[in-house]
């Protein structure tokens, strides 16, 4: 009795199997899903990198020479008394040249540095008006006073801006110089990041800039010839006068600027 019990399930057991097996074989067939394709993210500009470029404009000179005052001594004959007033000569010339710089940014403030070297074409004759004081007797003709403008000039300034993705408002300060002088220099502009990056760089941006310089003209005081005094019945004689006070002279820049950006996108 026993041994029939354990033969009916065994066969139990293995029918159960065998249907389970069936079952199974009937179900289906599924695979896994293939997996997601990988997307690049889109790269995030960023103003932060090197870069260096070049600019042409327009520059306004503006020279404050002061007067110079006549009366006889040394290098004046007697008889010549007055002054020579100067015209504040706001003539103009094309402008252009270099720079380099880096920008940082952090969130939408970028701060940077920047130092650029210029060629001006600025430098012409200055007007010049002869007003006689009290005891002039003859005639007197002024010289010809060239202006003196540097034909060159740089600046290194520092720039803080805000940008809005691919625009940057920015204003700039710091320290400029000539052959000879130094100054300062103010100033603001804009720029937007091209969508090309040309020459290997990872953007060209392309700006408008505005730039007031001033510098101490210290050592552009005359000290020559000023002009010719005829005296009543007497013969022309050259005058000279010692070097005059110092004069401001004040230039501003009107530009366009082109940089390639080289560092993160």
């Amino acid at each position: 009795m026993r041994k029939c019990s354990s033969s009916l399930l065994a066969a139990t057991a293995i029918s159960a199997l065998a249907i389970s097996a069936a079952s199974a074989a009937d179900l289906p067939v599924t695979t896994a899903p293939p997996p997601a394709p990988v997307i690049a993210p889109v790269p995030i500009f960023t103003w932060s990198g090197f870069y260096v470029g070049a600019n042409a404009g327009w520059g306004w000179r503006e020279d404050d020479r002061e007067p110079v005052f006549l009366a006889p001594g040394p290098g004046v004959p007697a008889g010549l008394s007055g002054t020579l007033v100067f015209s504040n000569n706001n003539d103009g010339g094309f402008t252009g040249g270099g720079q380099v710089g880096y920008n940082y940014q952090l969130g939408s403030f970028v701060v940077g540095l920047e130092a650029d070297i210029q060629w001006a074409d600025t430098d012409q004759d200055q007007n010049v008006l002869f007003v006689p004081g009290n005891g002039f007797a003859g005639t007197f003709v002024p010289g010809v006073f060239n202006s003196n403008a540097p034909e060159w000039w740089g600046s290194v300034r520092a720039r803080l801006g805000v940008a809005f993705d691919r625009v940057l408002v920015y204003g700039t300060g710091g320290f400029a110089y000539t052959d000879d002088n130094t100054g300062w220099a103010l100033g603001g502009g804009v720029e937007w990041a091209l969508p090309v990056n040309w020459f290997g760089s990872s953007a060209v941006t392309f700006g408008l800039e505005g730039l007031w310089l001033t510098f101490e003209d210290d050592d552009n005081n005359f000290n020559g010839p000023i002009g010719t005094f005829t005296p009543v019945g007497g013969e022309p004689v050259a005058v000279a006068v010692p070097a005059t006070n110092n004069n401001d002279s004040d230039f501003f820049v009107a530009r366009a600027k082109l940089n390639f950006k080289f560092g993160t996108y």
